[in-house]
């Protein structure tokens, strides 16, 4: 009996993670497209039963995950390894594989979507906890998958040797932080139902917070 359970729990696996091949390009194509409207989506699902949330998307948390594997991939491929899963120095010594590089990497970009969750959660008054929080952070990680991708492939083109693929990275970077904030004014005044002058005080300040969660523990990973 224990082998059936575990055949059947095989093929469940397995189905999973083949939809993934038709779920992500959909999910990558709607976020890009509509953001906002996938954020709203994923508020949403959250209110539908567990088995019935995400039905013909990626939960968000997972499309995170997947965007920034897939960005590794592609930075393997292109340019090599990084420098920190290659250096051994400080506490970038922890980071000595593909996994745990990616691991980390979830954990650097998940500051942003936990920032502007948490600032939304104080700008309603609300006291921060689980129940408050889970719903932007959510809707949060469809539009930093996208933002992850985007600051992925800018660094992928500042290291190659010619001038011009440099110049194009800084200038994708600009424009990923640019969607990125932009989003966030809209996502802010929406949820605020606030002008989008305040809603932008509020972003610019989560994006100075995240900004600099996200550069302080990069050093100490250098």
């Amino acid at each position: 009996m224990d082998f059936l359970k575990l055949i059947q729990q095989l093929d469940e696996l397995l189905y999973e993670v083949m939809s993934w091949l038709v779920f992500y390009p959909v999910t990558l194509w709607r976020a890009l497209r509509h953001p906002l409207r996938m954020m709203d989506y994923s508020d949403a699902e959250l209110g539908d039963p567990a088995e019935r949330q995400y039905t013909d998307t990626l939960s968000p948390p997972l499309f995170l995950l997947l965007t920034l594997v897939l960005s590794h991939a592609l930075e393997l491929s292109l340019v090599g390894q990084s420098a920190v899963v290659l250096d051994k120095t400080g506490l970038g010594a922890l980071v000595d594989d593909d996994s745990t590089f990616i691991l980390m990497r979830v954990a650097f970009f998940s500051i942003f979507p936990l920032v502007m969750a948490a600032r939304l959660v104080r700008a309603r008054h609300v006291k921060i906890d689980r129940a408050p929080l889970k719903p932007p952070f959510y809707s949060q990680c469809y539009a930093t998958a996208p933002f992850a991708l985007m600051v992925g492939l800018s660094s992928i083109l500042m290291r190659l040797e010619a001038v011009e693929w440099k110049l194009a990275g800084l200038v994708l970077l600009v424009f990923a932080l640019l969607w990125f904030g932009t989003l966030q004014i809209f996502w802010f005044a929406q949820h605020l139902r606030v002008s989008r002058w305040r809603a932008a005080l509020q972003a610019s300040r989560a994006m100075v917070e995240a900004l600099a969660g996200f550069i302080l523990v990069s050093l100490i990973f250098a």
